[in-house]
Formats: C-alpha cells, structure tokens, sequence
C-alpha cells in the first residue's frame, strides 16, 4: 500500500468531500495542521463541502465547533448531514403525531425545528403509544442503553411506524488507536430484534452525495471526475463514493488504523483510488 501525499492528490480536483470526524478532527478537537489544508484549498481555488453522517447537531452548531477552534473557512452552508436528508423524509412522510427519538435533547430540537412533536423513549408510555407516528435514532447519548433501548424494542414491537436512522456509523474515533460504538450500531441491534427494515440516511448511500453533487453545482459547473471524497472509513466514505462514481481517499487519522489498513482493503473489497497519512500536507 502506497501512501500519497493529501495535496499533491488533492491539485488533481476541483472539488473534495470531506468527511468530518476522523478527517478534520477527533474526540481531542481539530486535527493539528488542518488551517493549512484549506489555505491549500483557498489558494488552488478548490472548492468542499463536509459529508458527515452527524445527526446530533445542526448545520450550524456544526460550523460554530468549528470555528471555535479557529477553523472559519467552515461555514454551514458547506456542511451537509445525514440529519438534513432524515428530516426531509419526517417532513414529508409524517404528518401529526409525536417523534419519539433515541439521543440528546440537543439533537432532538433538530426535529423540532419543523415544528414537529418530540418525546424521548423513556417518556413514552407504552400502553398509550398510539400517537408515536416515528422513532429515530440521532445519537448515541443522552439515555440509559439498557433501560431506554428494551423501551424502543417493546415500543416497536407494539407499534407500526417508519424507523429512521439518522446516523449510519457503527463507531467513531476517540484515540489515535480507539473507537467507541455510535448510535448506528444500536439501530442495527434493535433491528435484527424486532425483524423490521429501518430507513437509513447518510454514507454509504449515495443519497447524500447527490444532495453534495446538486449543491456544488452553484459554485459553477463540475463533472464527477473533477471530485473527491476523502473520509476515514472503509464502509461508508469509500464505499458511498465508489457507488456514487467519484474518486476517494482513505484517510489514517480515524476508524481506519494505519497497521490494519491493508488488511482492511483486501478483506473488504472496498478499494479507494488513494491512501494518504492524513489530510495535512
């Protein structure tokens, strides 16, 4: 396996998708370095958008982490979630009624932002579910996993209704070496259980790399083989851009661990176009 240099692939494009965490920063904060990437960006007039499979937070709760850390060039309307594309299908597919959710009360307000109802799991009373219109899985904080999960199981088993699974990573990085479970490892739990097909958005689907494709268009007219999608995971940044026909990086900086990476590709069949230590330099 041939490592490259991010920048002398990156001169190659007219435009990157980045994934966010494990790319950009991690469980510790921003990257170090990562100022200089969007210099590099900013002066071969590169354009980028964020894919990340976040549903915990907004667009622009996103951006302002960002720029908390100095990172400016972030802005929300570069930032595109599978949040966005879940609550989309909740506008449009669930009328009435009341959103139970799994996750924090901060990725819960995302939902309500459409004006819709929300209640967390525990607060559901399962005799009297008969207004729970939706579940859907935002985070993997902010409730009991052994109390609040058997209450989704049972909930679902009394009740037909859409599952969303707003977030599709099963980990995120926490360590140079670490991961821990993300909320799209408990949805796959819950739902080989209950024996009934969730609705998933966010990587790998091509969903989200359309919307990224259509948005990107505003910067000017641009051929998928002017792009690249750079994220840190195998089956959902590779993947999603394989199926969606443009180039991609794996990135050492997050879930994919530099000594298993080649171990990783071989087993997987996911092949990217490039390999790169890190998105700085």
């Amino acid at each position: 396996m041939q490592l490259v240099s991010f920048q002398e692939i990156a001169s190659r494009y007219k435009a990157i998708f980045f994934d966010s965490y494990g790319v950009l920063k991690n469980s510790k904060g921003i990257i170090p370095g990562i100022s200089q990437t969007f210099a590099f960006l900013k002066e071969h007039q590169i354009e980028y958008y964020l894919l990340t499979n976040d549903a915990s937070r907004s667009p622009e709760q996103l951006a302002a982490n960002y720029h908390s850390y100095g990172i400016k060039e972030i802005t929300e309307d570069r930032i595109i979630s599978s949040g966005m594309l879940a609550l989309d299908f909740l506008d449009q597919k669930v009328t009435g009624g009341t959103v139970a959710y799994l996750g924090t009360e901060g990725s819960a307000h995302y939902v309500e932002m459409k004006g819709m109802k929300t209640v967390p799991v525990r607060d559901i009373d399962l005799d009297r579910a008969e207004d729970v219109n939706a579940l859907v899985f935002l985070d993997d904080e902010g409730f009991d996993w052994s109390v609040d999960l058997t209450h989704a199981v049972n909930l679902l088993r009394k009740q037909n209704m859409p599952v969303i699974v707003a977030n599709t990573d099963y980990t995120y990085p926490v360590g140079k070496s670490d991961v821990a479970i993300a909320v799209g490892s408990l949805a796959y739990m819950i739902e080989k259980i209950v024996g009934k097909k969730f609705i998933r958005f966010g990587k790998p689907d091509t969903q989200i790399f359309q919307f990224a494709f259509e948005h990107i268009q505003m910067h000017g007219p641009i051929e998928r083989k002017d792009i690249l999608m750079v994220g840190d995971t195998l089956k959902t940044d590779i993947l999603g851009g394989n199926k969606f026909g443009i180039d991609t990086c794996l990135v050492l900086t997050g879930n994919t661990l530099a000594s298993k990476a080649s171990l990783k590709i071989e087993s997987s069949g996911i092949i990217p176009d490039f390999v790169s230590e890190s998105v700085v330099g």
